[in-house]
């Protein structure tokens, strides 16, 4: 039996490809393997960043309908970080690209959303059209696109459907970076190159730092800063490495993190 999610493991970079033919649809086992996939970078030492992608025309289409016509319900858990492993793992302190390799439609599209950054093929397009099916884009879409758009352009997205190619979504905001289709990989692995030289404890202390603060104030995030509420930043002001990131500065040298 094929493996319809597969992982590579490349000096601190875990890769994550969806290979679910035709569309990369994704149900509820599909969700559940993308999980432990993500589950492994959030507690292997040795990894620091994901990369998610896709193969052949589609980043993913989001929920396999065959499966809902088959009997899945609608309002299922898909997996301890919600649907495709990623859209509610609101814990995972590593970041996530997601490298959008095509179509991303519907909770392909809120799963992307669900990463730090997207890098998108000048091939991809993004949709949530569940409102064209009697649903809600309910797996992060209706939740995260007003926050990453203009309510305006996201508001029409969600009630119409409408599809966003790449260049629009660059110009947006709404991804990071748009390259040809046969260099997606390369920019997201130089993305991620760049993330892994960077100090393991700023970027834990980063990420929670980030999601402690999203819906708070500048002065309200002062507040959580100082207050000594999130512990990962709090270790990484009394760490070896927020000591040796200066020095080696001042010495002109790459510095050596000891995650301590």
């Amino acid at each position: 039996m094929a493996q319809v999610v597969r992982t590579e493991v490349n000096e601190g970079v875990l890769t994550i490809t969806l290979d679910r033919p035709k569309a990369n649809a994704i149900d509820v086992p599909t969700s559940g393997l993308l999980y432990a996939a993500f589950d492994r970078l959030q507690n292997d030492p040795a990894l620091r960043v994901a990369i998610i992608t896709g193969t052949g025309r589609f980043f993913s289409a989001g929920w396999d309908l065959n499966a809902a016509s088959s009997g899945e319900a609608i309002d299922v858990v898909h997996s301890p970080g919600g649907f495709a492993g990623l859209t509610e793992f609101f814990a995972l302190d590593k970041p996530v690209i997601a490298a959008v390799n095509g179509l991303a439609m519907g909770g392909g599209f809120e799963l992307a959303l669900a990463a730090d950054l997207i890098v998108a093929a000048d091939t991809a397009v993004f949709a949530l059209p569940e409102v064209t099916l009697g649903l809600l884009a309910d797996s992060g879409g209706i939740l995260r696109l007003p926050r990453r758009l203009p309510q305006a352009i996201a508001r029409e997205m969600l009630l119409t459907g409408r599809r966003m190619g790449a260049d629009e979504a660059a110009r947006w905001g709404l991804v990071n970076q748009v390259t040809a289709a046969d260099t997606l990989m390369d920019a997201a692995q130089a993305l991620a190159r760049q993330i892994v030289a960077a100090a393991p404890l700023a970027i834990t202390a980063l990420k929670q730092v980030l999601r402690a603060t999203e819906m708070q104030s500048v002065q309200e995030g002062f507040g959580t800063l100082r207050s000594g509420a999130v512990e990962a930043y709090q270790a990484m002001l009394s760490s070896h490495d927020a000591q040796e990131g200066p020095r080696a500065f001042a010495e002109k040298r790459p510095p050596r993190w000891r995650t301590r």
